[in-house]
């Protein structure tokens, strides 16, 4: 099989699984996605998904990935914050929450880490359109927020709160207080609910 015939069928979803390749040709041999990989013209992203390299260039397409390689799941936790511009761009790790087990995968997009949380707090995120057709799940900024509190719990004192370094501007401007509360009571945790009441006395 020609690789350009290859490209032409796999270029438009952008990153593709080998089920999808066998759903397309199911005659397929799996070694040529082993061959071109080998010689640069696939990426791996994790066992049985790939992608094409002129996608190592696009803005944002790392987030895709995290969305795509590790489902169900949205970008959240510190990421999301730094997207959203909340907590200063030092994001070393692309972290999403999902309802499966807590998982990382490593690929030359970068290192992508999953926490797990609980079916009924999977909520709390945006489609955010990408270039084409393509969206990618972000986790609103009070609901990130809230994630990050929830799933690390040393997150607690008013230190740990100012070592995270909030955006003074975005919490004045830009901070959904209302719906940070609204969402916080959804998680039905006495807990999170002491960690957010602390937040916003050093917040606020």
């Amino acid at each position: 099989m020609l690789f350009q015939e290859f490209h032409s069928a796999m270029s438009a979803p952008a990153i593709f699984t080998s089920n999808q390749v066998y759903a397309w040709r199911p005659e397929f041999d799996k070694n040529n996605l082993s061959r071109w990989t080998k010689k640069g013209l696939l990426i791996k992203l994790r066992n049985g998904y790939y992608t094409f390299p002129e996608f190592l260039h696009q803005p944002n397409f790392a987030l895709f990935v995290a969305n795509k390689i590790y489902k169900p799941s949205y970008i959240s936790l510190h990421t999301a914050l730094a997207f959203h511009g909340l907590i200063p761009e030092t994001v070393v790790q692309l972290t999403s929450v999902s309802t499966h087990k807590t998982n990382t995968f490593e690929n030359p997009f970068g290192t992508f880490s999953y926490k797990t949380i609980k079916t009924q707090i999977f909520f709390g995120y945006d489609p955010l359109p990408l270039s084409g057709e393509k969206t990618l799940l972000m986790a609103k900024p009070e609901k990130a927020l809230l994630d990050l509190l929830y799933l690390y719990p040393f997150y607690k004192t008013e230190d740990d709160f100012l070592n995270l370094r909030l955006d003074e501007c975005f919490i004045e401007e830009s901070l959904n207080i209302e719906l940070l509360q609204s969402f916080a009571d959804r998680f039905k945790s006495a807990t999170l609910a002491h960690r957010v009441k602390n937040l916003l006395n050093v917040i606020l």
